[in-house]
């Protein structure tokens, strides 16, 4: 099965491409090879590489950055994957894009199913529903597009390295416990979306994160700990927990973003992994 991938230096790019099934062949472009806001170079690599399948796994994925850019985010998380979509209507290619938590408000008392209502709180929320919207929109369009939440790997920028180089900076760090949601491995998540390129079995919008639940300071604590077990952290940090008030960013970001994936494991046949085991695994890649 031919598979082109779009964002392929990136966490989510980074795991498709180490964990590609037997049965693909995979052509990979990141952004420094493909800039989807350029349609015409998207119509010439679509016609290059003929792909039966697209993996979007690109984004403007900074948050804070987004409220004071709004245009830049709205062209990549929402005008590009449009014109991804079209091409690919056009083609009778699938198309795979990946979204986010941030499409919802917090408000929910339950994990968020794919048909709840949306409500992001911020430009980047709004752009990637945006994005969501514009890849529905295309009639006779065989697509899927898989929320996620809390993304991390060995690799990258995110909130796992983060910590661990905060570690090794401050004595006291403190760490925001009152939004819920759940930290996902890049190489779970990869196997998601790679289960659905290759079985076709989840069309529409589908939910997938690793098994379990975590404010931002429980996956702190659970990365100090896993860390100096092994050996990437050799000093004593305090980490304190805080409010969302007492720790005020350009993005408002929602209180309770748990994503119901019940119907996406159980059409794949996948066993979630709780997140703590996924964590353990990318840390024994640091110290590897």
């Amino acid at each position: 099965m031919k598979t082109l991938i779009v964002g392929a230096a990136g966490q989510l790019g980074r795991a498709l491409l180490r964990n590609i099934p037997a049965s693909v062949d995979a052509v990979t472009l990141d952004r420094t090879q493909l800039d989807i806001t350029r349609r015409d170079a998207v119509e010439q690599a679509m016609r290059s590489h003929r792909p039966q399948v697209v993996i979007n796994a690109s984004a403007h994925t900074a948050v804070d950055l987004a409220e004071s850019e709004p245009q830049r985010a709205y062209a990549i998380n929402a005008e590009a994957v449009g014109g991804l979509a079209g091409l690919c209507t056009a083609q009778g290619i699938r198309f795979i894009h990946i979204s986010t938590d941030f499409v919802f408000d917090g408000t929910s008392g339950r994990p968020y199913r794919p048909d709840d209502a949306t409500h992001p709180l911020g430009v980047y929320g709004a752009s990637k529903l945006a994005g969501e919207q514009k890849i529905a929109g295309h009639a006779g369009l065989d697509w899927t597009i898989v929320r996620t939440a809390w993304v991390y790997a060995s690799s990258g920028r995110n909130f796992v390295l983060t910590m661990l180089r905060l570690f090794n900076e401050r004595s006291v760090i403190r760490v925001v416990a009152d939004q819920i949601g759940t930290p996902t491995s890049a190489r779970s998540l990869s196997e998601c979306v790679w289960r659905a390129a290759t079985t076709g079995k989840l069309p529409g919008i589908a939910h997938f994160t690793d098994a379990g639940v975590a404010s931002w300071y429980d996956f702190a604590v659970a990365i100090y700990e896993e860390a100096t077990q092994l050996g990437l952290v050799t000093k004593p940090v305090d980490l304190q927990p805080i409010q969302t008030k007492d720790y005020p960013t350009p993005a408002r970001r929602p209180s309770y973003s748990v994503l119901d994936v019940t119907a996406t494991t159980a059409a794949l046949g996948l066993t979630p992994v709780h997140w703590r085991t996924n964590l353990r695994q990318v840390l024994r890649e640091l110290r590897a």
